[in-house]
């Protein structure tokens, strides 16, 4: 790689062992996709996960003296308090590997928003713009819904951009990699936020690949809680860094400028019934359930807002939580959201994730609700069975205690 004379001081180790370690691991990843050089970037966001390996990888930049030239956001930890007030005592083990992820993480310079959507609010990039980007649903969102560019990092990787200031040069960050290869023809009708979380599952069950595609069909506009959940599910079921929606994503007004004078390398059609086939794989049947999840991705302000109106002089026969950014969870207070929601027996948790184990044990082995796929997949390895519907109909059932239907 043709390293600048800055780069080569900070691999040299002039700024640190920490920084030296970082730029080492980048300049490793340069090579490996045969990039030319490495570019600044002006923003970065660590998928946190306080868990072994994570927590052992930032420690271990910190004790080398690393500290973040471009200070990241971070994904959601645990809110050990309410957890511990609202649901059970958190164990030992729990406790301490997320107080001392969250101490790492402000040791090293990240801000501490706790919060899986930065691209929403926080940390929001403009169309054009270089950053490191680790997190399934971010990835996809800031590249095609923003139009600006980051590679599909790690959490490592993205904390050693945010500590160097660099990424190498490759991937999405080139112009030539961001058109589109394949042509997903949408003949389904695809209108409801939930539609859009099994059109994300279903792409990738017709078609592997990791090319970009471009989803012709869709005739209304999504909205970023369409466009969140789309990429979520697009990166649970498969891997897919980059899409294109053809008349609505900043890179593709036309199929022509989508594909950018490449060839279409494969043809994918999916239909009302491809999108019957997983809903009937991946939603379950109906039957009694013990608690509701909601926010994975974290819940924005207007989906806060559909529950509490769904709620508002109800209560709930399961616990209810609802998981969001502690911006949300204040607005949600400002607007009387939070008391309708608590009145009814259902909870707002801030700056918490539902993959923190071991901090939700008392459901697993249980039956939950969720609107979210990717929330019932990350739950099948502490065998709770997760029922998926579309947001109303899961609250419903979550005041019933039961899914009818």
């Amino acid at each position: 790689m043709d390293l600048t004379r800055h780069e080569k001081e900070m691999l040299d180790g002039k700024y640190g062992k920490g920084t030296a370690m970082a730029m080492k691991i980048q300049v490793a990843i340069g090579e490996t996709f045969d990039a030319e050089k490495m570019v600044d970037i002006t923003r970065a966001h660590v998928a946190l996960s306080a868990q072994d390996a994570d927590l052992w990888f930032v420690e271990k930049l910190l004790t080398q003296g690393a500290f973040c030239k471009v200070s990241p956001t971070v994904n959601p930890s645990i809110d050990l308090d309410y957890l511990n007030g609202h649901l059970c005592e958190i164990p030992k083990a729990g406790v301490d590997i997320v107080t001392a992820t969250n101490e790492a993480y402000k040791k090293i310079g990240a801000t501490l928003t706790f919060n899986c959507t930065p691209y929403l609010s926080q940390n929001v990039p403009v169309f054009g713009e270089i950053i490191a980007f680790s997190e399934s649903s971010a990835t996809p969102y800031v590249n095609s819904v923003i139009g600006a560019r980051s590679n599909r990092e790690s959490s490592q990787s993205a904390l050693c951009a945010a500590v160097t200031g660099k990424v190498p040069l490759y991937g999405l960050l080139l112009d030539k990699n961001r058109k589109a290869e394949i042509q997903v023809k949408v003949e389904a009708d695809i209108q409801s936020d939930f539609d859009y979380q099994l059109l994300g599952w279903c792409y990738p069950e017709k078609y592997k690949g990791l090319e970009v595609p471009v989803f012709s069909g869709i005739k209304k506009r999504p909205t970023p809680e369409s466009y969140m959940n789309f990429g979520a599910q697009l990166n649970t079921s498969g891997a897919i860094s980059m899409y294109h929606i053809q008349g609505f994503t900043p890179e593709a007004p036309t199929l022509e400028e989508a594909f950018g004078g490449k060839s279409v390398k494969k043809t994918i059609t999916i239909t009302d019934e491809d999108i019957d086939i997983v809903r009937k794989k991946l939603c379950g049947e109906p039957g009694k359930i013990d608690f509701a999840m909601f926010g994975c991705p974290h819940f924005t302000i207007s989906q806060v807002k559909a529950v509490a109106e769904i709620l508002d002089g109800k209560k709930t026969a399961v616990p209810l939580w609802i998981l969001t950014s502690s911006s949300t969870k204040e607005l949600a207070g400002r607007m009387g959201f939070l008391d309708i929601i608590q009145r009814a027996g259902g909870h707002i948790i801030p700056n918490t994730c539902i993959d923190v184990p071991p901090c939700w044990y008392p459901y697993y082995g249980k039956a939950g609700v969720t609107d979210s796929p990717k929330c019932a997949y990350y739950y099948e390895i502490r065998k709770t069975n997760f029922i998926i519907r579309p947001l109303k109909e899961s609250v419903e059932a979550a005041i019933r205690g039961e899914v009818i239907e």
